[in-house]
C-alpha cells in the first residue's frame, strides 16, 4: 500500500470527531445546477484511474455522493471502436446522475468520444487535464494539455459544440508549479463552453507530494462564472466545510478517502463524522462489492482487480496483518471470498452470521 493511502487508512482508527454546525442547513448537503442538471449534493466521487468502473460508481452513488465520475477513458479507443474501451461507457442501475471522463488531445476525436458519451446515457462528459502520467502527457493529453491552452480550448470548444449535455475540465495547477495561470486556464476553458471546472491545485510535476493548496483553488474560483469542484486532501466533513468556505466552490471531490471506506461520501454529504461501521458490516459491504465487481468483469480479473481493495477495507479494523496479506496473495475469486467469509464468522460472536448476501448458520 502507497505510503499517503497507508496513512489514510491508519487514520481511520482515530476517534471520529463530528463539525459543529452553525445553524441552518448543512452545506454540502444542498443542491447545485451544471447547465440544465441538477446535482443532489455537493460531494463529488473522483475519476479514480483503474477503479472508477459502474460497480464503484454505483457503490458511491449508494453511499451519499451526488456525483459519480467514471474512471479516464481513451478518446482514441473509442473512435476506433475498442470493445473494451466501448464496454467502459457502459452504464448501470443506480449510478446517476454520472459523468464520463475522456482523455485525448485531438479536438476532432474528443468531440465523436463526446457524442459517444452523450449516447451512452451520461448525464456529463469531463475532460481529463490533469493525469501527471507520462505515457499520457507523451500524446499531448492530461496534464500537457495545461502547457498548451489553446489546444485545451479547442479540445472543449470542439466537445461544447458537439454535444447537449454539459461539458466539464478536470484540470491541475498546471504542468509544474508557477509556470501555468490556472485562473488564466479557467477562463479559457469556460469562454470556449465548460460548464463546470474542477480543480486540484497540486502540479502535474508534484503528482500527490506535499499538501493541496487551496488557495489557488479560490483564485479559479474567483476567475470563473461557472461552478467549482475542488479537489485533494479532504477526507472528512469538517475539511470539506472549511474548504468550500475558504474557496466558494460548488462542491468537493472525494477519492482516496473513499477508498475502503465509502461510508465517508454520506458522512460529508450529512455533516457527520467519518463513520466506523462494526467489522461485521465492513466485510458484509466488501463481498457484496467483491460480488457486483465478479458480476462486471468476470471472476478472474476481479481477484487481481480487487487485490488493492482487500487492503483498503480492512487496515486498522482489527484484522491481523497475516489475513490481509493472504487475501491479497489470494489466487483465486472463490478463495478469497472463501477468506472473507471466515473472517467474517471469526469476527462476529452473533447466530446466524450474515456473511455478504447470504446467511451461514454457526455451529
Amino acid at each position: 500500500m502507497k505510503k499517503r493511502m497507508r496513512a489514510l487508512v491508519v487514520a481511520r482508527g482515530r476517534e471520529p470527531v463530528a463539525p459543529p454546525h452553525t445553524g441552518g442547513p448543512w452545506p454540502l448537503s444542498l443542491p447545485f445546477s451544471v447547465g440544465g442538471l441538477t446535482i443532489p449534493n455537493r460531494v463529488v466521487q473522483a475519476p479514480l484511474a483503474g477503479i472508477g468502473n459502474r460497480a464503484f460508481r454505483a457503490q458511491s452513488r449508494r453511499h451519499g455522493a451526488g456525483l459519480v465520475v467514471s474512471e479516464m477513458v481513451a478518446a482514441h479507443g473509442i473512435s476506433h471502436g475498442n470493445r473494451r474501451t466501448r464496454a467502459m461507457l457502459e452504464l448501470g442501475d443506480g449510478e446517476q446522475p454520472v459523468a464520463i471522463q475522456v482523455f485525448g488531445a485531438d479536438p476532432g476525436v474528443m468531440a465523436e468520444a463526446a457524442r459517444a458519451v452523450e449516447e451512452a446515457g451520461a448525464d456529463m462528459v469531463d475532460i481529463n487535464m490533469g493525469c501527471p502520467v507520462s505515457k499520457v502527457l507523451r500524446t499531448g493529453a492530461g496534464a500537457a494539455l495545461l502547457g498548451d491552452p489553446a489546444r485545451g480550448e479547442a479540445v472543449v470548444r470542439a466537445m461544447a459544440d458537439a454535444v447537449r449535455i454539459p461539458v466539464s475540465v478536470k484540470m491541475r495547477r498546471g504542468l509544474r508549479a508557477d509556470e501555468e495561470d490556472p485562473a488564466e486556464n479557467a477562463r479559457r476553458f469556460e469562454a470556449a463552453g465548460a460548464a463546470l471546472i474542477t480543480i486540484h491545485p497540486r502540479a502535474a510535476a508534484e503528482e500527490y507530494a506535499g499538501s493541496a493548496d487551496h488557495m489557488i483553488s479560490a483564485r479559479v474560483v474567483a476567475a470563473v462564472g461557472v461552478p467549482v469542484i475542488i479537489s485533494g486532501d479532504i477526507a472528512d466533513a469538517a475539511g470539506a466545510r472549511e474548504a468550500l468556505e475558504r474557496t466558494g466552490a460548488a462542491a468537493v471531490m472525494i477519492g482516496r478517502a473513499a477508498l475502503g471506506n465509502p461510508w465517508v461520501l454520506g458522512a460529508i454529504a450529512r455533516g457527520e463524522a467519518d463513520p466506523r461501521p462494526p467489522l461485521g458490516a465492513v466485510i458484509d459491504e466488501l463481498m457484496d462489492f467483491c460480488g457486483d465487481i465478479a458480476g462486471l468483469m468476470g471472476p478472474d480479473r476481479a481477484c487481481h482487480y480487487l487485490r488493492k481493495f482487500h487492503a483498503w477495507y480492512l487496515t486498522g479494523r482489527g484484522v491481523a496483518d497475516d489475513d490481509i496479506q493472504a487475501l491479497m496473495g489470494e489466487p483465486t475469486f472463490e478463495g478469497a471470498m472463501a477468506r472473507l467469509s471466515a473472517l467474517r464468522i471469526w469476527h462476529d460472536d452473533a447466530d446466524p452470521v450474515i456473511v455478504g448476501r447470504l446467511t451461514v448458520p454457526v455451529a
